[in-house]
This record gives structure tokens, C-alpha cells and sequence, in this order.
């Protein structure tokens, strides 16, 4: 019997599950192969008090219930097929289905829950095959939809509990058994597997008996308990393992995981084992500390097998008041929140200067790997502050850089800032400045008789400089410029400082060269409000622009896929109260950890 191309799908709303919008159930088979039909064989669910399905058992029509994440990445995403357990006489499904499937969708990998037949001789002609063909069905239906789901097909894997551990297992190790006929080039080996509490031996000495008897029957032969004891079937090809088990489990001995472990370790195939003193059996996503612990450990293995991508944590240097106490953190992981670090204590305070502030930091990673700052240390100054640190916590004796200390009638140097250079290798460092009687086209007798520009020097080290220079004049009082390089060009992000009549508003300029000729600035991206101080991220495809709505007293931000069409999200974003003009960088999650305290 061969299979259909095409897959009939279902809607069922599922309950309860913390979800807005319906879950699409999809039948796996169009025509169930080597099935037989049984009138009185009908489903039978038990429902939680929330009415979600809770125990599933006479399984006759397969399935996948899809979770997707509700994040949109830019990336194609990792995929799990979970295999809830049960004995093989019922399922599980919503400790070890629907609630597993939600949190790989909040680490951002696509969950699909097969309820799959449970072995019966009444539905199937070869029940100890049965489960295998959908897990294998599954596995292809995946793949075959990947496009769809904006999955990863090199990175579809699969996760079981107990006797859907064994499943898992089975999968993993007998994926190229062909236990049904199908026209599809597509492999159901899974990429990697999970497996919680695992029943991996049909051998009587570790096997759970009632897995055991569902499966084969009464009493199978020694060869074919040996078929189904998974470690016996592990090669160089199997896929790499994380597996998890409570020594004092009654139900399904720990020897089980232990035996895989080893068998994989034999064959040089990658594994961790997670052993627990204490947990007893079936403890999927219901032991709030035993969950927290595998749970966090399963992340972790993921991340270090490159299966997920490594996390990102956003940074955002800023001030306070006037620059008094100096730097400020707040971090964010997903760009939209924004929480201080140090209880919003300041980390740096500023040393140098006339005034001794520490205004607009902004900070880089260098090429050396270091992280390079500068800053605005005084109203009245001709120079900037800087310093450098490994960890953004040590930081270097701080320097006072006279960029404009030859000029005369320099008035100020504000919001400096610095960008590395690929092309040249080289940092250029820039600042606003007023000169006085220069640009009198654009003077204004408002805020003092500000009239910026761009100004600017470069250096390799931070010890040699070269001659300051105009950086940009766009026929304007222009300040807070901020330069990221895209695709061989140079974009950028500036203030229109023009007051009469009043502009104050974020726009765009760009160049083929770090030091310009940058092009006349684009039409404003913010809105209807006077904004300054811009710094950006890209975030899962989408440039952010973050800004401070300094008459507003808050900060607020716009976004874009192409830098032309921009959409205000300030009633989406969240940051400290009182947070002032900073810069955003990128750590990794490894380096947050070691040097800060998200709890601070």
C-alpha cells in the first residue's frame, strides 16, 4: 500500500493551552498502512479541570497537533516531535505533549505532539511496528512541510517520555526499517533525540513489563525482545543524545538510560546523561524543581550542539540626571524589554573633564576584542572622554581626547560616538560641535545659538589620531549621529536639530565610504514628537532604532525590515525610568553571565 503525496488537516481548538489562536491538528496518514478497521475501537480522552486533554488511549487516526513560536524569526527554526508516554496503553499527552511543546516554542523551537496508535491487534496487523510508522510518518510530514513552518531540516529531532521515550529511542536507532511503503525522499532519521525516563530494554532483566506486553505481546521471543532493546541497535549513525533519569525511578530503572549512554558512547556517537537522586518517574514539565534543573540542562546541550542558535543578550549603555554618577547598564533578550543591571547603580564614574560627566556613552567591541567607550564629559569641553575594558565592568584609566582643541571658536563636542571600520581597519571616532559664525544660513537664536555639525578623526589605537575633519554638513543643525555599516555601505542614523521651525526628529543618510560623502538625509522615521540620542539593533531581520523622547521624559523606538518602510513600536518597548541617550551592543549569553547579575 503506498501512501498518498497529499495530508488531510484538521482545526481543534485545544484549550487551556495559554494560546490565542487554534492549534492545527494534522492527520499524518491519508490511508493508515496495514490497519484494520474496528467499529467498536473508538478514542477515548480524559480532560484536566481546565478541559485539556490530559489521557489519551485507543488511538486509531494519528496525529500532530502544531506549536509554532509566536516570535517570528528571521532564521529557519529547530523542530521536536514529542512522544508522550503511557505504557503504551494510553498517552500522556499534556505533561509530556501540549506543556513540552509550549516551552520549546518559548525557546524558540517548532513542537509537534504526535498521538500516535498504541500497539492493539484489534486496529493493526503487525502492532509492534505500529507506532514506529507514525513516528517515522511524523518525522517526514515535518521535513516535508518545512518550508511552511520556517523549519530547519538538518535540525528536526525528537523527544520521548518513558514508553514514548522508547519510541523516541526506536526512532532513533531503526529510522531507515522500512515499515511502510512511501514514494517521499525524505529520511525519517531524527537529527538528535531526547529522551526522559526512557524505556530502552524489552530484555526482562530492566524492561518496564507493561510496555513490554503492549508492544510484543505476552511472551516474545529473546530475539525479539533483543530487536526492541534500543541499545543493541546504536551505530556510528545514530543521532546524538540528551538524556535525563531519576535514580530512584520504581517504574522504569535507571539502567535503561544508562545502557544507551553507554552503547552511544561506544560507538563515539555524542550524549550527556543527567542523572537525578531524587524524582521518582514520569515527572515530565510536573516537578517544578526537577523540571527547572532538566529543563535549563536540555537548553544548555542544545545551545553547545549548536542545535539552537547561541543567545544573544542586548546591552544598552546609558546615563542618568545630567552624567553625574556615571555608566549605567540596562540588558534586554529580546530587544522590546529592557531591564537596569546593579539595581540602575551606575558601573563607571566619570574622572576627566572640567566637569567630570559621563553623557551619551557609546561602547563598541573592537577588533582586539576589547570594548572601547566614549562619552561627553562636559557642556563647554573641546574634547570627549574615553576608556576600554575586557569585560565592561574593568575599565581602563580614563583618557581626554581634544578632538577640537585646535579650533578656537569650538563651543562644545556632544554625543560622540565610535564605529570600527572593516574595510580600512580602522575606528572612527565623531561628535557634534558648534563653531562659532560658522553656518550662519542655519543659526538660531533658540537653545543658546546651537548650530552643530559632524566633525571627526580616526585612529588604529587609540593613541595615534588623525587631523580632525567635518564629518557631515547637511544644510542643517545636525547632532547624535550614529554610523552602522550595511552591505558595503554606511548608514546614518542622525537628529535634525533644526528649532525654527522645529524639526527634532530621527532620519537617514548614507554613504559608500565610513567618512562619507554622506548623501542629504532622508524624510524623518520618528514621529510626531521631538526625539534624539538614536542607537540600533538588528533584531530577527527588523532594524531597531531606539531614541529618547527627551520632552516626553521617556524613550520610545521605530522599526524596519528595509530601512524605507518604518513602523512606530514605542507602546512596545519597555526601559528603566529616567534612562537618558546611550548605545546598544550585542554579548553573548556566556558573557552576561559571567559578569552580570540579572537578579540585580
Amino acid at each position: 500500500m503506498r501512501n498518498k503525496a497529499f495530508l488531510t488537516f484538521l482545526f481543534i481548538l485545544i484549550t487551556g493551552l495559554g494560546y490565542s489562536q487554534d492549534q492545527k491538528v494534522i492527520n499524518i496518514w491519508d490511508e493508515i498502512p496495514e490497519s484494520i478497521k474496528a467499529k467498536d475501537y473508538t478514542e477515548e480522552v480524559k480532560y484536566t479541570e481546565d478541559n485539556v486533554p490530559n489521557r489519551v488511549s485507543k488511538v486509531s487516526k494519528p496525529t500532530l497537533t502544531v506549536f509554532l513560536p509566536e516570535k517570528k524569526y528571521n532564521e529557519k527554526r529547530p523542530a521536536i516531535l514529542i512522544c508522550p508516554g503511557g505504557g503504551y496503553s494510553h498517552l500522556s499527552i499534556n505533561k509530556e505533549g501540549y506543556k513540552i511543546a509550549k516551552w520549546l516554542n518559548s525557546i524558540g523551537i517548532a513542537a509537534f505532539v504526535l498521538k500516535y496508535r498504541l500497539p492493539s491487534n484489534q486496529i493493526m496487523k503487525d502492532k509492534k511496528i505500529g507506532p514506529l510508522q507514525d513516528a517515522q510518518r511524523a518525522i517526514r510530514v515535518i521535513r516535508k512541510n518545512a518550508e511552511n513552518w520556517n523549519i530547519n531540516t538538518e535540525k528536526v529531532g525528537v523527544i520521548g517520555f518513558s514508553a514514548g521515550g522508547h519510541l523516541a529511542a526506536t526512532l532513533s536507532t531503526q529510522y531507515n526499517k522500512k515499515v511502510y511503503n512511501f514514494d517521499e525522499n525524505i529520511s525519517a532519521r531524527p537529527d538528535f533525540s531526547i529522551l526522559l525516563y526512557p524505556v530502552i530494554s524489552m530484555e526482562d532483566t530492566y524492561t518496564h513489563k507493561g510496555s513490554q506486553t503492549h508492544l510484543l505481546g505476552e511472551n516474545p521471543s529473546e530475539a525479539l525482545k533483543k530487536e526492541f532493546t534500543s541499545s543493541y541497535q546504536i551505530n556510528s549513525q545514530t543521532p546524538p543524545a540528551f538524556l535525563v533519569h531519576a535514580i530512584d525511578d520504581q517504574a522504569v530503572p535507571v539502567e535503561n538510560s544508562i545502557e544507551y549512554f553507554k552503547s552511544l558512547k561506544k560507538e563515539n556517537v555524542a550524549v550527556e546523561l543527567h542523572l537525578y537522586e531524587k524524582g521518582g518517574h514520569g515527572f515530565g514539565m510536573g516537578n517544578n524543581e526537577l523540571t527547572k534543573q532538566w529543563t535549563e540542562a536540555c537548553e544548555k546541550w542544545l545551545l553547545a550542539n549548536n542545535i539552537l542558535p547561541n543567545k544573544k543578550v542586548y546591552l544598552f549603555s546609558y546615563f542618568k540626571g545630567n552624567g553625574e554618577d556615571g555608566l549605567h547598564y540596562a540588558y534586554s533578550m529580546d530587544g522590546y524589554t529592557w531591564k537596569a543591571l546593579n539595581n540602575d547603580a551606575s558601573f563607571l564614574t566619570p574622572v576627566v573633564g572640567e566637569s567630570k560627566l559621563m553623557r551619551d556613552p557609546c561602547i563598541i567591541r573592537g577588533r582586539d576584542g576589547n570594548f572601547h567607550m566614549v562619552w561627553t564629559c562636559g557642556w563647554t569641553e573641546k574634547g570627549i572622554g574615553y576608556a576600554s575594558s575586557p569585560d565592561l565592568i574593568h575599565w581602563s584609566k580614563q583618557q581626554y581626547f581634544p578632538v577640537m582643541e585646535t579650533e578656537e571658536k569650538a563651543r562644545n563636542c556632544w554625543a560622540p560616538e565610535i564605529t570600527y571600520d572593516a574595510k580600512q581597519d580602522l575606528y572612527l571616532i565623531y561628535w557634534a560641535t558648534t563653531i562659532a559664525g560658522k553656518y550662519p544660513e542655519t543659526q538660531s537664536k533658540e537653545e543658546s545659538g546651537y548650530n552643530h555639525r559632524m566633525y571627526y578623526t580616526t585612529t588604529k589605537n587609540f593613541k595615534e589620531f588623525s587631523a580632525t575633519e567635518l564629518l557631515y554638513e547637511p544644510g542643517f543643525n545636525v547632532i547624535d549621529a550614529t554610523v552602522v555599516p550595511k552591505n558595503g555601505q554606511y548608514v546614518m542614523f542622525l537628529k535634525d536639530e533644526t528649532r525654527e521651525l522645529a524639526a527634532k526628529n530621527i532620519r537617514i543618510a548614507f554613504a559608500d565610504t565610513v567618512t562619507g560623502p554622506y548623501e542629504n538625509a532622508g524624510k524623518p522615521i520618528t514621529g510626531n514628537y521631538w526625539a534624539e540620542g538614536p542607537t540600533t539593533a538588528q533584531i530577527d531581520g527588523d532594524w531597531i532604532v531606539y531614541f529618547d523622547k527627551y520632552i516626553d521624559k521617556k524613550y520610545g523606538a521605530v522599526k524596519s525590515p528595509d530601512l524605507k518602510k518604518w513602523t512606530d513600536i514605542s507602546d512596545e518597548v519597555t526601559f528603566p525610568k529616567g534612562m537618558r541617550h546611550g548605545s546598544v551592543i550585542e554579548i553573548s549569553i556566556e558573557e552576561f553571565n559571567k559578569n552580570f547579575s540579572a537578579d540585580d
